[in-house]
């Protein structure tokens, strides 16, 4: 017993250690590559140079990184705080008023979901291109504001919220809208802290819409900065690494920062 017991141990933690392993892998790669040079990644160099100092003067020596930073902060923190606003709004009407349609309403909704983007992009372009909003903030974040996911996951949570708190919030004379802010947003910051890190890093990552309603280099996000390296003649790999780690620094920050209410939020727990 006691030997089947230390061999099940082994094959688990064996097992979660190799899968840690691989996931920690890529990101030890990604800071090992930022001080090495060009040549030493495509050989497969796994240890650290002293290349760093250059890679980052390179990178600040080919492009705004100031501005481009900026241009992925606005448009992931306004489109965050948007989506965030309309979709519990949109979550919580679903589930606390009741209609004969709005199961009906809910379905349409869901089944937009099997819409592929790619099947939206042409009448997105001309849509915006008629409005001349074209290379703009607002033709990025429009788009992603009606989130049908986050209305979901809001309306699931909040099928946990306690309905006597409504009540009891009314009997005192409150307005829906005062409920709306003083009591359900409250009660429900697990899910506001777990949908909060999967927009922003929806907004942050976004790579196929921008690409083609940004035209101007002084619009371009992160992403599609690495896009442009990566892609150019002859691409430097320690550029890119550089690049690449300033990117995924703020989705690791607010994913840590979050991290208690994120699994709280993704248990559908309230308190």
């Amino acid at each position: 017993m006691t030997l089947s017991r230390f061999a099940g141990g082994l094959l688990r933690y064996g097992t979660l250690s190799l899968a840690a392993f691989i996931s920690v892998f890529p990101f030890f790669w990604m800071v090992v590559g930022t001080t090495n040079k060009s040549a030493d990644i495509i050989r497969g160099k796994s240890s650290f140079g002293t290349n760093l100092w250059a890679n980052i003067v390179t990178l600040f020596e080919q492009i705004d990184i100031g501005r481009v930073l900026f241009n992925s902060f606005y448009i992931s923190i306004i489109g965050t705080a948007l989506t965030l606003v309309v979709a519990s709004a949109a979550g919580y009407g679903f589930e606390i008023f009741r209609s004969k349609a709005r199961e009906r309403v809910f379905g349409g909704l869901l089944l937009m979901l099997s819409i592929p983007f790619a099947a939206l992009m042409v009448p997105l372009f001309v849509m915006f291109a008629n409005a001349g909003l074209i290379n703009t903030y607002t033709a990025i974040i429009a788009p992603t504001v009606a989130n049908i996911f986050v209305i979901f996951y809001f309306r699931q949570a909040t099928k946990a919220f306690p309905h006597e708190l409504r009540d009891a919030a009314k009997i005192d004379g409150l307005k829906e809208w005062q409920i709306f802010v003083r009591v359900y947003v409250p009660v429900m910051r697990s899910t506001y802290a777990a949908a909060t890190i999967i927009v922003f890093m929806l907004n942050w990552n976004n790579y196929l819409w921008p690409l083609i309603v940004l035209q101007t280099n002084s619009m371009k996000t992160m992403v599609l900065t690495i896009s442009s390296l990566a892609s150019a003649y002859t691409p430097d790999y320690g550029v890119i690494m550089v690049a690449t780690v300033i990117t995924t620094l703020p989705t690791l920050i607010i994913f840590f920062l979050l991290q208690r209410l994120f699994v709280q939020g993704m248990l559908g727990s309230v308190k």
